[in-house]
């Protein structure tokens, strides 16, 4: 064991079968590379580590699939030699934005407000849902952008330049904030609001509730309608809207108000 090359520690399984770790010093920071089964491959891992720390020549776009590095650790090294930051999580920093690599043809970008949450958080793929793993649960990170499970791409919320990969604030609009509730246009001429909202309840088919002048309306419109249809024996798990800085007075005033197409007083169970 004592002529284990550079950068090379040997460690045991809990079976007692051996195995080779790769590490390495870069600034006064210990980083570990990796677990190998051959130690020759964990100097190798070691080996590169040090080209990338030493060589600025080398970039993310340097990797290949034989490298005996993991992508992830490619990523940290490249940006803490230029940087001068050791994210353990695979971020590039940028001036304004950083970049999250998922794989080398997979590139996240994001607003440097965020930097802190995901220099922590490994984000994870489950087929088109990206999410995090947070105190044991998984949250899909379009919901730290004010996007819901159920919202539609194009319908509930557009990316801006039309990358869906760019999550950075300016270039995320939310369409449609609520359940239920969908922005339409009004036509030119028609005076008043450019837009109004129509609210659809779905039971076995979609159902009108009705179209409001605002989007408080229309939410509340909705909350209201699976009030009534619950009362009538449709035990469905609505999810309800919940209107954010107004106060509960507000909030009733508004819903008792609020008309909605008779057809959802008439739905039953019969």
């Amino acid at each position: 064991m004592d002529n284990l090359p550079a950068g090379v520690y040997p460690a045991k399984r809990k079976d007692n079968s051996s195995y080779y770790r790769a590490s390495i010093t870069f600034r006064g920071k210990h980083i570990s590379l990796g677990s190998y089964q051959d130690a020759a491959d964990a100097h190798r891992s070691y080996m590169e580590a040090h080209a990338i720390t030493s060589d600025p020549s080398l970039s993310v776009d340097g990797y290949t699939s034989v490298s005996p590095l993991a992508f992830e650790k490619w990523v940290s090294l490249v940006n803490f030699r230029d940087n001068g930051i050791y994210f353990p999580t695979p971020i590039y920093l940028k001036k304004k934005f950083f970049l999250y690599y998922m794989e080398p043809a997979c590139t996240l970008t994001f607003d440097i407000d965020d930097l802190f949450y995901y220099a922590r958080k490994k984000i994870m793929r489950r087929g088109s849902h990206l999410f995090v793993n947070d105190y044991g649960m998984q949250f899909n990170i379009l919901n730290r952008y004010g996007i819901k499970n159920y919202a539609v791409p194009g319908k509930d919320y557009r990316f801006i330049n039309g990358d869906n990969s760019d999550f950075r604030y300016e270039n995320i609009e939310i369409i449609n904030r609520f359940h239920g509730v969908a922005r339409i246009p009004v036509p030119d001429g028609a005076g008043g609001a450019a837009c109004r909202y129509k609210v659809r309840i779905h039971i076995r088919s979609n159902y009108v509730v009705g179209t409001y002048d605002s989007e408080t309306e229309a939410a509340i419109a909705y909350n209201k309608a699976a009030d009534i249809l619950k009362k009538n024996g449709i035990n469905r798990n609505f999810p309800l809207n919940y209107i954010e800085g107004l106060s509960p007075a507000a909030y009733a005033e508004l819903y008792s108000r609020i008309e909605l197409s008779p057809k959802i007083y008439a739905i039953s169970l019969t």
